[in-house]
């Protein structure tokens, strides 16, 4: 397990250079783990390799003496359009796990997406940061555990609730598989230590296991509506990839979605997000927020989604990488690194602010 570092080690000029030392530093069953996606691995290498086939435009001799990355989204004054995603189990990766992460949310001004999955407690985790919080919800099989976790949420200053919708059923996740990866007894899922464990369903021979067990769990359309009710948060869904179930969103109350394929960790095959987004962006309002998630890791890359319609775009595996390498410090520095070279981008696009940034960028 890597320690904590006080100090950036040397090499680290960009986010793969993070994944790069994370390799050498964790043990090769938590690497896989976290690296790795579902089925063949058909849509985690999707998502980076269609942000490298977008090509821009440059636009010169603009006037950038108002130039911001600042927007702002959902009530939010955003310092830059970047969040961090939800992220389970971060004490895999180092001993401070998401206090650390926290930390370097706010060092770097960057929203933080609390995991249900988290390593400590939601309301630790808002000890140590007091900036814009999100709590991402995996939803319970007793109704009353799913609203205790959202009034948890709501107390500890918790800003909106991510509703993760795409993985009612784990996918098959060889590759972890095969390095021999499971959770260690010393990383539990801590916000849920507390609540009572459920039997499992009694099933006939004759019943599937994935229908009849785990789907029967599984929320709907009619489930978000209840809980809609009980919250005055906004509520997000993270995992649309169909135009119609944004749609869905848009029409049901809701205040936003995030495109996503989980990472390539739902269903393999999975188109990359960048290309799911226009339709997901054309089938809505124009202020109704839609996020992005997978595959960013350049600067560039959060400017070809914003340029395709995304308000904003959410960081997954390389917090994990970059907390591995060097703690908090690595975090706020891989935040400032994408930051960086957002605006190297802009300026040499000739986009002075993020409202510049649109279609007419990409070639």
């Amino acid at each position: 397990m890597p320690q904590p570092e006080h100090r950036l080690p040397p090499g680290l000029l960009t986010l793969a250079d993070y994944e790069q030392q994370a390799r050498d530093v964790l043990p090769h069953p938590v690497y896989e783990y976290i690296a790795g996606g579902c089925g063949s691995e058909l849509s985690l290498n999707a998502n980076p390799s269609a942000f490298d086939a977008i090509g821009l435009y440059t636009r010169v001799l603009q006037d950038f003496s108002g130039a911001s990355t600042r927007q702002t989204l959902l009530g939010l004054n955003l310092k830059h359009p970047i969040l961090l995603a939800p992220l389970a189990h971060q004490k895999l990766v180092h001993p401070s796990g998401e206090l650390a992460t926290a930390e370097a949310c706010e060092a770097a001004d960057t929203p933080l997406v609390v995991s249900t999955l988290s390593s400590h407690k939601m309301e630790d985790i808002a000890r140590h940061n007091s900036g814009d919080r999100w709590f991402q919800l995996y939803w319970q099989r007793d109704r009353g555990v799913t609203l205790d976790l959202v009034k948890r949420a709501e107390q500890s200053g918790h800003r909106a609730i991510v509703i993760t919708v795409d993985t009612p059923v784990t996918a098959l996740r060889y590759r972890a598989q095969r390095a021999g990866f499971s959770l260690p007894a010393e990383v539990s899922e801590a916000n849920l230590a507390e609540y009572p464990k459920l039997s499992p369903r009694t099933l006939k021979r004759e019943d599937s296991v994935i229908f009849s067990g785990f789907m029967a769990d599984a929320p709907t359309w009619k489930d978000i509506a209840w809980l809609k009710t009980q919250t005055q948060l906004p509520i997000l869904l993270k995992g649309i990839t169909h135009p119609g179930d944004a749609r869905l969103a848009m029409e049901s109350g809701l205040d936003g979605v995030i495109v996503s394929n989980h990472g390539g960790r739902s269903l393999d095959g999975i188109p990359a997000t960048v290309k799911l987004l226009p339709a997901v962006r054309r089938a809505v309002d124009k202020n109704f927020p839609v996020l992005l998630d997978g595959g960013i890791r350049r600067g560039s890359d959060i400017f070809k989604a914003k340029a395709l319609g995304a308000n904003a775009v959410l960081v997954g595996r390389s917090q994990a990488y970059a907390l591995a390498v060097a703690g908090a410090l690595g975090v706020a520095h891989m935040l400032r690194l994408l930051k960086d070279e957002l605006e190297v981008t802009m300026a040499l696009a000739g986009c002075p602010t993020l409202a510049d940034i649109n279609e007419t960028c990409i070639y």
